[in-house]
């Protein structure tokens, strides 16, 4: 009996082996907790791009739809024959450079919307700061075109302001409608920051992320990672990288009553 019973504990103790081998062969997704990001007035073309590249892959979230070629376009790559976005961007929209058109992108992304594709991104300077914003335009620029960014363009505003330029001529001041036009009706809420970019929401929106339709009435968040508690749903959605690092979730750095108003309807989704 004792020799049976040592087979099977050898066998359950090989397979556990196993699998944490090849669990640890797995890349892991890595994204960046939000954090400020600080340049100053010396700040060189090669520092923004750096800068960029790490707002890009990290906590910009811009990885979870554009390179994949489906969602939005490529933008490291070739897109359709036309190369990376450096050498394309300022050939989008006749009177505006590349500068002013990867702005307005970021800014008001519905302004242009490319050919073959849905309206589905956010409005990013409204989740990241202006040092971030155009640290990731001088990254964008790097790909394939000539980076023109410089300490000039960034506006000494503060990283969570509620307000942002609708400008298109070189740098971005501070000013222009609030988030969401002002409003605290959680619908426009969740159109405002882009959530149905990934989630979907009675019907509308994409599948990449979990549906949200009846979020109330789960047990928990995070593919298990939290209990479905308003503590832990308002950590989640306001930086989910705290919880689960690695997640392809952007933070959200909503105002108090955006965040307010969002989660007690999210409450009501059973």
């Amino acid at each position: 009996m004792w020799a049976t019973n040592a087979k099977i504990i050898g066998i359950v103790l090989g397979t556990l082996a196993l699998y944490t081998l090849i669990a640890n062969k797995i890349p892991q997704v890595q994204s960046e907790v939000p954090q400020a990001l600080t340049l100053g007035a010396n700040v060189t073309p090669e520092q923004l791009v750096a800068a960029g590249e790490k707002v890009y892959t990290g906590i910009g979230g811009c990885t979870t739809c554009h390179g994949l070629g489906e969602r939005a376009p490529n933008l490291l790559t070739d897109e359709k024959g036309q190369g990376p976005i450096g050498g394309r961007c300022g050939k989008r929209e006749p009177g505006k450079t590349c500068k002013q058109y990867l702005y307005e992108s970021l800014d008001n992304p519905t302004a242009y919307v490319v050919s073959g594709y849905q309206p589905i991104m956010p409005v990013m300077t409204r989740q990241l700061s202006p040092a971030q914003v155009w640290s990731v335009i001088a990254f964008l620029e790097s790909q394939g075109g000539t980076v023109d960014v410089s300490a000039s363009d960034i506006p000494a505003t503060s990283p969570t302001s509620p307000t942002s330029s609708t400008s298109t001529a070189g740098g971005g001041g501070a000013g222009g409608a609030a988030f969401a036009g002002g409003s605290t009706d959680p619908k426009a809420i969740i159109q405002a920051a882009g959530c149905l970019a990934c989630h979907k929401l009675d019907g509308q929106g994409q599948v990449i992320a979990p549906d949200l339709t009846h979020v109330a009435t789960r047990r928990s968040i995070g593919a298990g990672t939290l209990p479905n508690t308003r503590e832990h749903l308002t950590d989640w959605v306001r930086d989910p990288q705290a919880s689960k690092p690695g997640n392809q979730m952007p933070p959200n750095p909503l105002a108090a009553d955006d965040f307010r108003a969002l989660l007690s309807y999210l409450e009501t989704l059973k």
